[in-house]
């Protein structure tokens, strides 16, 4: 099967402007961006007729199996209800262009699997399987009060990840979720908003338990991202040999330098915090996850001029829970407050493609990358915003050469 784009204003990150020209894709791949603008027989023709076509989305940090934004509810969800709860989840990021998405605590590759093979729609997964926590981490959602053991969920489809303590715990946790598939390790390596017992400024996990995580994912030839907020635990995680530090949101100058010498990559979320803090307490967020969003809330913007005034690189990132997945592209419109059109662009394509290891196949509309396709009205190089409203100016989504949807 074919598609023929004409006459389109062809943009990706990489590009200095728009190009003009006729694209055409065949079994999945871009094969020229000057084709003969002529019908074939098994050939579909759209002409864009100068709007914009670039590459389909990719969002770094998301939690497909999410949905709700209680967690420790959603850990006990029975897994049949589970999935089909992830289903309209995935669906809705494909629907709003984000053709790949980094699922860091909860997806199973299975999933992933699933969505390949066609019985569900959605994104490209890439999955890191169950996240790695300590014993009153952010992922140990049991309230103060419950002395059930914190195993009793981590298996569950709903769960986000698995409590393991001590190097050599902490090693055979990731050694098993690399078994079943994980294209990563995730450890949470700073307290968090939605876990109950642990405070925003506690560690995760000591030097010895990162450094043994990191050596696990070093010998499988993948890296480890930490969910992380503050500068101290910043740079432990660096000095460990983290790649991927996830939110950032009180992350300090010195702290940015270090990360950007370390070659490490940021994947800022600020859309979480203003969705936890205006729909969390009505959609089920507990009493005390509420009073630590406006903590890391604040921070959000500085960490962002933080960061890039370092050099550190930036991926795309939402983190969003619950009804609030519906908020996932507004992080564009958050981020275009503070960075440039360009940068925030390259954040979901070019440089979210090099963390998940797709360099050059997906992020860019170049023969031989994988034909991952958005038609867009207007150019997001110049306004990136743009894209933080998908329903008004996305008008098709390609998937691998299949049509997805198209608005006409």
């Amino acid at each position: 099967m074919q598609i023929l784009f004409t006459n389109a204003r062809i943009v990706d990150a990489t590009m200095a402007e728009p190009v003009e020209g006729h694209v055409l894709v065949e079994d999945g791949v871009i094969r020229d961006l000057a084709a003969r603008p002529i019908a074939a027989p098994d050939r579909l023709v759209l002409d864009l007729k100068g709007r914009t076509l670039v590459p389909g989305l990719i969002d770094c940090h998301v939690h497909v199996v999410a949905s709700m934004m209680n967690l420790g509810a959603n850990a006990q969800l029975p897994d049949a209800t589970a999935v089909l709860r992830s289903l309209p989840i995935m669906k809705g990021m494909l629907d709003r262009g984000f053709t790949t998405v980094r699922d860091v605590g909860g997806a199973p590759f299975s999933l992933a699997e699933a969505v390949e093979q066609g019985l569900a729609v959605g994104p490209r997964l890439i999955v890191c399987g169950k996240a790695l926590s300590k014993t009153g981490g952010h992922v140990d959602l049991r309230p103060r009060h419950d002395w059930h053991d914190a195993s009793r969920w981590a298996r569950n489809f709903g769960a986000l990840g698995r409590v393991a303590d001590g190097v050599d715990e902490v090693r055979r946790a990731a050694r098993q979720e690399l078994r079943e598939g994980a294209a990563f390790i995730k450890i949470m390596a700073n307290g968090g908003v939605a876990s109950p017992t642990d405070p925003i400024a506690w560690h995760g996990y000591s030097v010895d338990e990162i450094t043994a995580v990191v050596q696990e994912a070093a010998d499988a030839q993948t890296y480890v991202s930490a969910h992380l907020y503050t500068a101290e635990a910043i740079a432990r995680a660096v000095r460990c040999g983290v790649h991927s530090l996830e939110h950032c949101n009180r992350i300090d100058a010195p702290t940015a330098k270090l990360a950007a010498e370390a070659g490490c990559v940021a994947v800022p979320t600020l859309v979480t915090y203003e969705a936890l803090a205006s729909d969390g307490p009505k959609l089920g967020l507990p009493p005390a996850s509420i009073a630590k969003i406006e903590g890391v809330r604040s921070a959000g913007f500085e960490s962002l001029s933080i960061l890039r005034e370092a050099g550190v690189t930036m991926a795309y990132g939402s983190d969003l829970l619950g009804e609030t997945h519906v908020r996932q592209s507004e992080e564009f419109a958050i981020r275009a407050r503070v960075l440039p059109s360009r940068e925030i662009l390259a954040s979901a394509t070019t440089i979210a493609a090099k963390l998940i290891g797709m360099q050059g196949r997906l992020g860019v509309v170049t023969p031989g990358a994988i034909a991952d396709l958005l038609v867009v009205d207007g150019n997001p190089l110049d306004d990136v915003s743009i894209l933080s409203m998908p329903e008004r100016h996305i008008r098709t989504v390609v998937k691998a050469g299949v049509v997805h949807r198209t608005a006409g």
